[in-house]
């Protein structure tokens, strides 16, 4: 099934109007989704609009509403919403740039696709394009979808553009009452050198591929086994006992000895060897990439 674009406008950088189609750039069909079912009859369970006192209504009685006080809304129509005029409804005006990697990760909300429109977009489109890449830079502007105001940033992806909504500053809560509680105390050195040590020998390129979503598996795998047997059926996701921390009697985790025996367990020897191992040329951490690249897909 063709993909459906879910915007249609132009992306305008001062003078320069560059008619664009934006896609969803993700997917819900690996996750696994349920309806609720009457267990006696089997059939799907469904949902009336109910008022109280009157009982069910038809859809075109329907009006939203926004509360202004307990029981009291002021009434708007699909129409009166949809006449709001907003510049950004069909256009997204690139209004700052700022470094790609200056945008805090915890702001970013959901990616989009955007190409140009036709043949006769697709040159200035370009321009853009290259021109993000070069100067490593992402534009930032506003665009109206689905009835709601987004704060967009744009950036180049392959051959075409990646737009991704962010979140207003509004929307992110502070760190300060979920922080404060722990102690502003640094690690200790010998600590910090086995750590050190471990996220080395297990750094490689990222590669999404090597990741595997095991519950969705299970879940399938258990319909499946249900749906042949038409009975009971019953699915485990294997635990890795040895990834968890021993504990003594007393219930204090030994962190450097867990963090050695971490280590050893990765190939990383003693501890000093291995910490030693992580300020070593970069031809011999691109070998130690390698073979955790390939732990990690073997593991997934």
């Amino acid at each position: 099934m063709a993909a459906r674009a879910v915007w249609k406008g132009q992306i305008r950088l001062s003078l320069v109007s560059i008619p664009v189609e934006i896609y969803s750039a993700t997917k819900s069909g690996a996750s696994v989704s349920f309806r609720q079912i009457h267990r006696e009859s089997g059939k799907r369970i469904h949902y009336d609009k109910v008022v109280e006192g009157i009982g069910p209504i038809d859809k075109d009685e329907i009006v939203k509403g926004y509360e202004i006080g307990e029981g009291e809304y002021v009434l708007l129509t699909d129409e009166e919403i949809d006449d709001v005029k907003l510049e950004t409804k069909k256009t997204l005006e690139l209004v700052q740039f700022v470094e790609t990697t200056s945008i805090p990760p915890l702001y970013f909300d959901k990616p989009y696709y955007v190409v140009p429109q036709d043949d006769l977009a697709e040159d200035a489109f370009r321009v853009v394009r290259d021109a993000l890449r070069k100067a490593h830079k992402t534009g930032l502007g506003q665009l109206t979808m689905r009835g709601k105001e987004y704060l967009v940033a744009l950036r180049p992806c392959g051959r075409g553009l990646l737009m991704e909504t962010l979140r207003y500053e509004d929307e992110v809560r502070q760190t300060d009452a979920i922080f404060d509680d722990i102690s502003e105390e640094e690690s200790g050195d010998e600590l910090l050198e086995v750590a050190e040590a471990l996220i080395e020998k297990k750094t490689a390129p990222f590669d999404a591929s090597a990741f595997k979503n095991h519950y969705v598996a299970a879940l399938k795998e258990l319909i499946a086994k249900k749906r042949k047997s038409g009975g009971k059926a019953k699915v485990t996701i294997d635990e890795d006992e040895d990834h968890r921390p021993k504990t003594s009697g007393d219930n204090v985790v030994d962190l450097m000895s867990t963090l050695k025996k971490s280590l050893e367990k990765d190939g990383g020897g003693k501890a000093k060897s291995g910490a030693k191992s992580s300020s070593k040329s970069s031809s011999s951490k691109g070998g130690t990439r390698k073979t955790s690249g390939s732990k990690q897909k073997k593991s997934a």
